[in-house]
């Protein structure tokens, strides 16, 4: 008690309803990733909402967002590959490297499409990126984007990226070109727009942006965030809009259990690869990689192969998936 009032508020429930799953959005450009989280959020009137992924405000397409127990996947869908299509305008060099900054460098050079071409594999596999100053990455606690704004020099290392596709689509005209790009988690296209600029001795930043897949989450399933409602005289959106929360683990390699295999793994025992050998998915990394453990049609849990042996690493309970102890 303080000051003659009880203190149970501390536990109060929290706002909102509860709701699990996923709702893949169309974003407009325009608009934030966190704008459009908080949308979503009051829309459903959920108690918990996360997006998986950010898009910059410039950039359009798939942006998944998490309800509910669906935020304890959103790690794994970052991990997943995503595929975007880029227009790069070339001679113009901007501080956020989009069409959103400031001119800071201009070119009259212009590439031919062969140049391009001839540039293009050296951004293609495991390559070192320096992120855009205008980026969410922290430097002594603080946003390299708050930062640049605040007029300071913000000098950002290289980080490692992978890049599994980078092609040239179309060129509709001298000052820009249309790309493809697959990549993994961490890799900012509008690096690659910059510094591909500069491989074909000009400068230049990306005009538009639309990401077209995140992980098992594809353009065809999104919905535009204008039809969503849930404002002012427009009912809610329905609940059949959202993908079931094991969706977002699509991607992983699956691997069979029996159901007797599937009662001890969630006692805790990890299995030896050796007794699963023949079970174990191509595609799956025995070297730290996750298979998702299925007993018939039933998700059981994501599990770690590691050092000849599969640990459970999140298994489904009846509050959804939670991690191991």
């Amino acid at each position: 008690m303080s000051n003659g009032k009880p203190r149970h508020h501390r536990h109060r429930k929290p706002k909102g309803q509860v709701i699990d799953g996923w709702l893949i959005v169309d974003k407009p450009s325009g608009i934030g990733s966190t704008d459009v989280v908080a949308k979503v959020k009051r829309a459903f009137d959920a108690q918990k909402c996360g997006h998986g992924g950010t898009l910059d405000p410039l950039a359009t397409g798939v942006l998944p967002i998490a309800l509910g127990t669906a935020t304890k996947t959103v790690p794994y869908v970052m991990d997943g590959t995503k595929s975007y299509r880029f227009t790069l305008r070339f001679g113009d060099l901007r501080d956020t490297d989009d069409a959103d900054g400031k001119t800071i460098e201009t070119s009259d050079a212009r590439p031919t499409d062969e140049a391009i071409r001839a540039a293009l594999p050296a951004f293609i596999g495991d390559i070192m990126q320096i992120p855009p100053i205008y980026s969410a990455i922290k430097l002594g606690g603080e946003r390299a984007y708050d930062l640049a704004r605040e007029g300071q020099i913000v000098e950002l290392q290289p980080r490692p990226a992978r890049v599994d596709r980078f092609e040239l689509e179309s060129r509709p005209d001298a000052d820009t070109a249309i790309f493809l790009v697959e990549s993994g988690k961490g890799v900012y296209m509008r690096s690659l727009a910059r510094d591909l600029a500069r491989a074909v001795g000009t400068v230049g930043h990306i005009a538009a942006l639309r990401r077209m897949r995140v992980g098992p989450f594809l353009e065809s399933t999104a919905i535009p965030l204008d039809k969503l409602g849930g404002s002012g005289d427009t009912p809610p959106p329905s609940p059949d809009l959202l993908l079931p929360v094991a969706t977002a683990l699509a991607d992983i390699p699956a691997l069979a259990l029996t159901e007797a295999e599937a009662m001890r793994l969630m006692q805790g025992q990890a299995f030896s690869l050796v007794d699963l050998m023949g079970r174990i998915p191509g595609a799956a990394n025995p070297d730290g990689g996750l298979v998702r453990a299925m007993a018939g049609e039933r998700f059981v849990g994501l599990c770690r192969l590691d050092s000849g042996l599969m640990k459970a690493e999140r298994l489904v309970s009846q509050e959804g998936l939670q991690p191991v102890a």
